[in-house]
């Protein structure tokens, strides 16, 4: 079974490392449109239309199913991508929902959401949340984060200083942390530590590997995994940013 992985930059690697680690595909083909990252602070048709051009990318290749590792797409353009594919395409923010649920059974629990300036506009995670009984719940639009990531600051004193202008204004700690952009998940160590491990983190990635297991039949698990990484932009940096994430995944 082959897979397409869609990200607007590095972030969807979270994803690809999940998908590794759990051996679910005999190949992984990766597409990050880096000339273009950050989708999050972009208006609806332009996320549509890159996304649009993004299946026409994967057109190139012989897959079975596309995951948009990007909450940004998932939230605005998911639809659209399903009218114009052959093959499933499966978001994050379902996932994501869904995972919390499994994790946090208590529904007054108090989630924070943190993602794009756009991913937050759009309400999604709310949206699924509600319809599940969850109320507490304050969503944080943390897109400094998308470039940090990019830049591979994964640590240090840069990242600590913009978890401090995000949270430091918090009364109380979460339960629930969702991670609500893919890129997040580079930086998760450093996001629980400031929360001194009290917050349970939502990943895209483990959230993903979740939903395809319960909706797809994986009896056929892959030893080696053949993966192909592309970008709109400096594909060679993306692939140096794949080997150092991935490690001995690849």
């Amino acid at each position: 079974m082959r897979v397409g992985v869609f990200d607007s930059g590095v972030g969807g690697l979270s994803v690809v490392k999940s998908l590794l680690e759990h051996k679910l595909f005999e190949e992984i083909i990766y597409f990050g449109d880096t000339a273009r990252v950050p989708y999050g602070v972009k208006d609806q048709n332009t996320i549509i239309r890159y996304s649009l051009e993004a299946l026409e990318f994967f057109k190139n290749f012989d897959i079975d199913l596309l995951i948009t590792a990007c909450n940004t797409v998932s939230a605005y353009a998911l639809d659209e991508m399903r009218l114009h594919s052959e093959y499933d395409v499966i978001g994050v923010v379902e996932p994501g929902v869904l995972a919390l649920k499994n994790a946090i059974a208590d529904t007054d629990a108090s989630i924070l959401i943190l993602g794009t300036k756009a991913t937050v506009k759009s309400g999604a995670y709310e949206k699924g949340l509600n319809e599940l009984g969850y109320n507490n719940l304050n969503a944080k639009a943390t897109g400094l984060l998308v470039p940090i990531v990019e830049e591979g600051l994964y640590e240090g004193e840069v990242l600590e200083s913009v978890l401090h202008h995000y949270f430091g204004d918090l009364n109380t700690t979460p339960d629930a942390i969702i991670l609500g952009c893919t890129h997040f998940p580079l930086i998760s160590g450093a996001i629980e530590r400031y929360f001194e491990g009290k917050s349970t983190l939502i990943h895209s990635g483990e959230a993903i590997v979740e939903y395809l297991e319960k909706h797809y039949d994986f009896t056929t698990r892959y030893e080696h995994t053949e993966c192909k990484f592309f970008a709109s932009e400096n594909p060679e940096g993306l692939r140096r940013t794949a080997k150092i994430w991935l490690g001995e995944t690849l």
